[in-house]
Formats: structure tokens, sequence, C-alpha cells
């Protein structure tokens, strides 16, 4: 399969669309797994780009029974497509992950990356607030261990990370996934990409 790269300019604005992801999001792992193929269908492309998600999924419900239902949902969906079946991680936190991603993007290995880590995460049920499992995803796309720790320890990477969450809120992200694409609304979840 041939993917356009979409080119990124030095001050970080994507030009083309952005694909906008955060790994605490179940949804995120579906859109992520088929965004690719659609958007190529569809002659497209958007910039892999991760964010601290405006909303918390885990704990967006009202009741267990809510959760219940929305996990289900996932579940259902991931079969539908062929998707290993998932297996959930305990509740963790995604700062992590997120700014190995940071990291990954910058050196070009963001799709790669981000797909390992939400595999690890929803195929595995592996904790991605755990370094451990965030190298195994990053070795996943030949990504140096060493070069990985010291990125995530980087004020810079940080930085960059709030950059994007506040461009992503800035053009009216209220959740991911969600697709951006200029002069279009926001879309949001992994059925947006139907």
């Amino acid at each position: 399969m041939s993917v356009e790269v979409t080119q990124h300019d030095p001050a970080g604005e994507p030009h083309g669309g952005a694909f906008y992801f955060d790994f605490t999001s179940p949804d995120a792992y579906l859109a992520a797994e088929r965004v690719l193929p659609v958007l190529g269908e569809r002659g497209l492309s958007a910039e892999w780009v991760p964010i601290r998600s405006p909303r918390d999924w885990a704990g967006g419900f009202r009741c267990a029974d809510e959760e219940t239902i929305a996990r289900t949902e996932i579940e259902r969906r991931a079969a539908a497509r062929g998707l290993q079946p998932v297996r959930w991680p305990p509740p963790f936190e995604g700062e992590l992950a997120l700014r190995a991603a940071t990291y990954a993007k910058s050196i070009g290995r963001v799709v790669s990356f981000a797909l390992a880590a939400f595999r690890q995460a929803y195929a595995g049920g592996h904790d991605l607030g755990d370094s451990d499992v965030v190298l195994i995803a990053a070795s996943a796309c030949e990504m140096h261990p060493r070069a990985v720790l010291q990125a995530i320890e980087r004020d810079a990477v940080a930085a960059e990370l709030d950059a994007a969450t506040a461009l992503a809120v800035e053009r009216g992200v209220l959740d991911v996934p969600a697709l951006w694409f200029p002069e279009q609304p926001v879309r949001h979840g992994d059925e947006a990409l139907a």
C-alpha cells in the first residue's frame, strides 16, 4: 500500500490534514487501525498528531453499566474489522506514550510507533504508563530505547506536545480520535471515518 506523506513545516503546522489521537482512547485505537486505507481511498492524507485528549474516555461514564456498554461496543467493532480481540489494559496515564509518540513524530516514525503502542494497549492489555511497554512499542519500529528514554524527559518534547494539544483545541477538537482538514468541520470519533 502506498501512503502519501504529509509535509510538515518547521513551525509545526501540518500542510493538509491531521489525525489527532491519544492512547487512552480505545476509539482512537479503532480509528488508527483504519485511517490510512480510508483516507487513501479518497486520495487524502493526514499527519498523525499525538495530543492530550480534551475528554477522559474512562472518566466520561455516568455509571458502570454505561462503561460496560461502551466497552462491549468497542469489542464488537474490533471483531467486525478482523482485529485481535480487545484485551483491556489497566487504567493508565498516557503521558509517557504521548511523549514517545511526539518524539517518534519528529523522526518520521509516528505511524508505526502509534500502531505498535495501540496494539500493546488494546490487543495485548498492557499499561502504556509503564516505560518497558512503551519501549517494546518503540523497538517494534526500530526506535533506540536510550533515545526514546532521553526524549521523553526533554522539556522540548513536552512543549511540542503542549503546542500540538493547544492547536488541536484551537481547531475545534473536542475529543479523540479527530480528523481535521483545512476549511472543513472537525470529524470526531471512529465512526467519522465512515
